[in-house]
């Protein structure tokens, strides 16, 4: 297991311990279950970069349509769309 030290604010220290206390683990745990979650997000960042690198963005605007379509009960969203378009 590894060591590291940081610096952080004073005033972010304390709210770090505070969360740490109201959660009831050490402030050591909160910042591993903290690391975690953003190395989780950074992982799945990356493995959707991959594929969508490997994939055609006609497709996966169809397929943002097909949802749309699905969660508004048949009426695809206008709004979704339109943003969509602009950004491929």
């Amino acid at each position: 297991m590894g060591t590291l030290t940081i610096r952080l604010p004073d005033e972010k220290h304390e709210k770090l311990r505070q969360l740490a206390t109201r959660r009831k683990i050490s402030i050591n745990k909160l910042i591993e279950e903290l690391s975690t979650i953003a190395l989780t997000d950074f992982d799945a960042e990356t493995r959707f970069r991959a594929r969508a690198a490997l994939g055609s963005p006609q497709e996966g605007l169809r397929l943002l349509d097909r949802l749309d379509q699905e969660t508004t009960g048949g009426e695809a969203s206008n709004f979704g769309r339109k943003s969509r378009r602009r950004q491929g």
